[in-house]
């Protein structure tokens, strides 16, 4: 007697998606420093009726949450393990401006590693592409 497949629970994440007729999920990457393009794709990707979530928290910009050094550094992690699972909820990335860092590149490794879709607002700046100059 054979048994059916488990499902995964990508796939079982992405079952519920569609039953309950969840629209397309779109995870905003970038630095901070493009928090207002960040916002502007925001609304746009909105507008269209996707979901979307992005960065909540802009370290660039003074604030108690992270005035202390420490607090900072620990708030910094927690803010990248949360950013990895809006990447795992998403169902694509846009990555936003025209300068890649090491935090957003390991974001973009991470999505392409669990399969999602890329996209960049500014292509050239794709780590994948030869043409990136930064």
């Amino acid at each position: 007697m054979s048994y059916p497949q488990l499902l995964t629970p990508t796939e079982k994440l992405a079952d519920a998606k569609a039953r309950l007729n969840i629209p397309t999920i779109v995870v905003i990457c970038g630095s901070t420093r493009f928090m207002d393009a960040i916002t502007d794709a925001d609304r746009e990707l909105t507008a269209a009726g996707h979901i979307v979530v992005k960065p909540g928290c802009n370290m660039k910009q003074p604030h108690p949450l992270w005035a202390d050094p420490a607090d900072a550094e620990a708030l910094k992690a927690r803010l990248d393990d949360l950013h990895r699972a809006k990447i795992r909820l998403a169902d694509e990335v846009l990555v936003v401006g025209d300068y890649v860092g090491d935090s957003t590149r390991a974001e973009i490794s991470y999505a392409r590693d669990l399969g999602k879709p890329v996209r960049f607002t500014h292509p050239k700046v794709d780590p994948a592409t030869k043409e990136t100059t930064r």
